[in-house]
């Protein structure tokens, strides 16, 4: 049977079609065979050309960096400002072959060693004992400070590596907890013998409770009392009051510990001429805004703390007993409205009158309670937490009979001031460029202040321009009376890198000496062309110091910052200055110690002045650099610049320094300064 044409034409396409199929499997294997092929014999050549290339390993490392693995969004943030690059990155036009010659030199230029004490000369005739301008006990006492820290720095250095000081055998390890007592049981005479200080070693928390019975002593005359206004200086002021405070003990030794709450009754003698009770913190000398209670009960509307009124109300002198008038509660009686009973306790605390005083803790402040009756309640302030009040003082005119603490925590890190130490590597200062920088911040610290410069370099520190090298911020620490102390110190500058220890004895006295050491740090270490002088409780904003040195023409010195004019010296008092220390009756314009920026012809001429033994040296660092510009004045000009945002006291809107900032505000001001609201964080 003879096949039609229609099959045949198909038989013939499905031949082609699958002979097609066949030639493109084959093609496919073979494409396969020769990329497995090129790949085996690539790879070996790669290695090859990379291994015994004219370009080492070194040189490649360098030229082709790896990108590290970032393991956090703070990581992020340290990566976003690299460290200043040489100069060969910043040519556009070198060659291939010049840029492998500045690579080399680049591996092999030598990197500035550690510096961690001033290169700042000190000999046998820098302090002058005989000299007659005022400052004959400072030169005394700077030239002891010196003698004695040369001898300590070199036990210091000559410390073996992890050997164990006497101080540091009585020691926990800091990952360990002390054992602290549930509660405190106190007499009055135990409480006496305790300089009137209960010691609470792992502080307060949630819940913990303080019970003081004691009695308020008969008001007695006082010439000058401080919480009076005194009309006729020859009659006395009635007085009667006492203070209770919860202290900071363990913070920082040689300084007056922090006020974490301050509680203070006056039964008599306060300038309203009433009773009161006033409510405050304070920390290094600063206190916070006071809260006063004078016998008026909080607004409806006022902030409550936990629920309870800030103040309650109690009998004044002047209040008529009486929320409502005759007309009024007649009219109520008429409508049939019933009338709450309310009744007015006097003044809590009464002259030569038992009282039962208790402190408790909640979630959101103090609350204190006498005779069984809310009296008041203080709200909890930033800067300040329960485990911080390691101490209770009561002072003044009250006789106390007994204490009682309960509800303690019993466990509490180590109180050791280096366990505020992180020691992390994202923490340690950049390495110095080679060239000079636009800006260098020195910043006085005391050896013991552990907590507050990891609070700097966690804080304004992390800045892009001194994580970029362009501006470089060190620390200035004279040493310590605890050789522990200095050995901590020690390693706290050889980790992070960014200490200057200057060899002597630390004295308020002598904070003058580390001024001069940031002079010479600024001219000759980092080259600055502007040099600025800060605290280690001071928080910069460092684009806009740095913008402000900027705004004066280029080539003229300036001196910058919250300048004092015709300021007189304090003869009596805590400050008192002698008329041997200042004979004049004024001071130099001067520009407060907190924060101020000086150009570099002014740090070399300090500097030149001081080691040529020529320097004037005033117990008032502040005052001394006014004193040293005026003389560099007289004979070519500063420009000065006063701004109120270079703050003396706290923190102002819009500042460019904010002072007597806590460890946790520095923090607090940073958080707010990265997400663009330079905001203060004033509350405590």
């Amino acid at each position: 049977m003879k096949r039609g044409k229609s099959e045949t034409r198909l038989d013939k396409f499905d031949m082609f079609t699958s002979l097609s199929r066949q030639r493109s499997i084959q093609i496919l294997i073979g494409v396969g065979i020769m990329y497995m092929l090129l790949v085996t014999l690539e790879i070996p050549f790669v290695f090859n050309t990379r291994l015994s290339g004219g370009v080492s390993q070194e040189a490649a490392a360098t030229t082709l960096p790896r990108r590290s693995e970032l393991q956090s969004e703070e990581d992020l943030q340290d990566k976003d400002a690299p460290s200043r690059p040489f100069n060969w990155v910043n040519s556009a036009e070198t060659t291939h072959s010049e840029q492998q010659q500045q690579q080399a030199a680049a591996s092999s230029r030598p990197v500035k060693a550690l510096q961690i004490v001033s290169s700042l000369r000190f000999d046998a005739e820098t302090f002058d004992p005989s000299r007659k301008d005022g400052s004959v006990e400072l030169h005394r006492s700077a030239k002891s400070a010196w003698e004695v820290g040369r001898k300590v720095w070199e036990e210091v250095e000559s410390s073996e590596e992890g050997a164990v000081l006497e101080g540091d055998k009585k020691k926990k390890p800091l990952n360990q907890s002390e054992s602290c007592p549930h509660s405190i049981t106190l007499s009055g005479s135990q409480f006496l013998k305790g300089g009137k200080v209960v010691e609470l070693p792992c502080g307060l928390t949630l819940g913990s409770h303080i019970t003081v019975v004691g009695k308020p002593r008969a008001a007695h005359p006082e010439m000058e009392p401080k919480i009076a206004l005194v009309r006729d200086p020859d009659e006395p002021v009635m007085v009667s009051q006492f203070i209770m405070e919860l202290q900071g003990l363990n913070t920082v030794e040689g300084e007056d510990p922090p006020r974490i709450l301050h509680f203070n009754p006056r039964l008599k003698g306060d300038w309203s001429g009433r009773p009161v009770i006033e409510q405050n913190t304070c920390y290094r000398m600063q206190w916070g805004v006071a809260s006063r209670c004078e016998g008026w009960k909080s607004k409806a509307d006022d902030e409550t703390v936990d629920g309870q009124v800030k103040c309650e109300k109690w009998i004044r002198d002047d209040d008529d007993h009486s929320e409502e008038s005759k007309s009024t509660w007649w009219l109520n009686r008429l409508i049939g409205r019933t009338k709450k009973v309310t009744f007015d306790w006097p003044f809590a605390f009464a002259e030569e009158k038992l009282f039962v005083l208790t402190l408790s803790a909640g979630l959101e402040g103090y609350h204190v309670n006498v005779d069984g009756r809310h009296i008041t309640s203080f709200p909890y302030r930033t800067g300040f937490t329960l485990e911080e009040a390691t101490g209770l003082t009561v002072n003044g005119d009250v006789d106390v009979h007994s204490v009682f603490a309960a509800s303690l925590p019993t466990t509490h890190p180590s109180t050791a001031p280096q366990k505020h130490l992180e020691m992390s590597s994202r923490w340690k200062a950049p390495p110095l460029p080679e060239g000079p920088v636009d800006l260098f911040i020195g910043i006085l610290s005391a050896g013991n202040h552990f907590a507050e410069r990891m609070a700097v370099r966690k804080s304004w520190m992390q800045h892009r321009l001194i994580k970029s090298s362009n501006v470089v911020a060190r620390f200035f620490v004279a040493l310590h009376a605890r050789k522990e102390v200095n050995l901590e110190l020690k390693k706290e500058a050889e980790f992070f890198g960014d200490i200057v220890i200057v060899p002597y004895m630390d004295n308020y006295d002598l904070v003058v000496l580390k001024t001069v050491a940031i002079c010479e740090y600024g001219i000759r270490t980092v080259r600055a062309k502007y040099i600025m002088k800060g605290d280690d409780d001071t928080f910069i904003r460092v684009d806009t110091v740095l913008n402000e040195a900027n705004k004066v023409p280029e080539g003229r010195n300036l001196y910058i910052g919250n300048i004092n004019y015709y300021h007189k010296p304090m003869r009596y008092g805590k400050w008192a200055v002698t008329y041997e220390e200042w004979p004049e009756e004024d001071y130099p314009p001067y520009a407060n110690g907190p924060g101020y920026i000086l150009s570099s012809d002014l740090a070399h001429f300090i500097v030149s002045k001081f080691e040529s033994h020529k320097l004037r040296l005033f117990k008032m660092e502040d005052v001394s650099m006014g004193m040293w510009v005026e003389q560099f004045n007289s004979s070519k000009p500063v420009e000065y610049v006063h701004s109120l945002k270079f703050c003396q006291f706290g923190c102002i809107e819009g500042y460019y320094t904010a002072h007597y900032q806590s460890p946790r505000q520095m923090l607090c001001l940073w958080n707010n300064l990265r997400q663009g609201r330079p905001h203060c964080c004033n509350v405590r």
